[in-house]
Parts: C-alpha cells; structure tokens; sequence
C-alpha cells in the first residue's frame, strides 16, 4: 500500500510564492509518473502539472510559466514550486501517483488579494 504525504501549503499573499511537497512510501515511485491536481468546493479535481518517470513534465495553462514540478527518486519526492501566485489559485492541492492511482490527503493553499 502506498502512502503519499503532501506538505507545504498555507496562506500567502498575490504574488508570493509556496512549495508544496509529497513523500511517497514504497517502492514503486520511481516506477510511475507523479502529480499534481487541485479542487476547490463544488468543482472537480483537475491536473495542475505531471511529471514523467523520465523527467520530461506537462503543465496546465494556468500553472505553465509560473509553477515548476520536479522529482527526486532517490528520496520519493515530488514537488510543486509556486510562483506569482494569484487568488485564483486557491483550492486544495493534491499528489498523484498513476502507476496504482493513490492520492495524498490534500493541502489547503489559500492566495489573499
């Protein structure tokens, strides 16, 4: 069974920025493409970014430019580097892993205006 524990989020402010991170127990991480989604109240969860087992990444176009996915496979690590963040982005963000379809219990990130 794997375990993906998200970190990382809080309250900000427009323009600032957040690191969001996702340990992943097992040892099937490096085996499977990771991600990130997010979901506000009433609406369905959707992809912000994925990241290949390869490295190569995928990004929404409203994360592309400001938001950068990254892996570390020697520690089961994915991360969300969030920059120039906006009130719009404020949902629940969630880790992803494709291979077996776990997911993380969420972590709020909330942008002030």
């Amino acid at each position: 069974q794997v375990q993906l524990v998200e970190s990382g989020g809080g309250l900000v402010q427009s323009g600032g920025s957040l690191r969001l991170s996702c340990a992943a127990s097992g040892n099937d991480f490096s085996r499977s493409a990771m991600g990130w989604y997010r979901q506000v109240p009433g609406k369905q969860r959707n992809v912000v970014a994925n990241i290949e087992r390869d490295g190569s990444t995928n990004y929404a176009s409203s994360a592309r430019g400001r938001f950068t996915i990254s892996r570390d496979n020697a520690k089961n690590t994915v991360s969300l580097q969030m920059n120039s963040l906006k009130p719009e982005d404020t949902a629940v963000y969630y880790c992803y892993m494709y291979r077996g379809a776990y997911w993380g219990q969420g972590t709020q990130v909330t942008v002030s205006s």
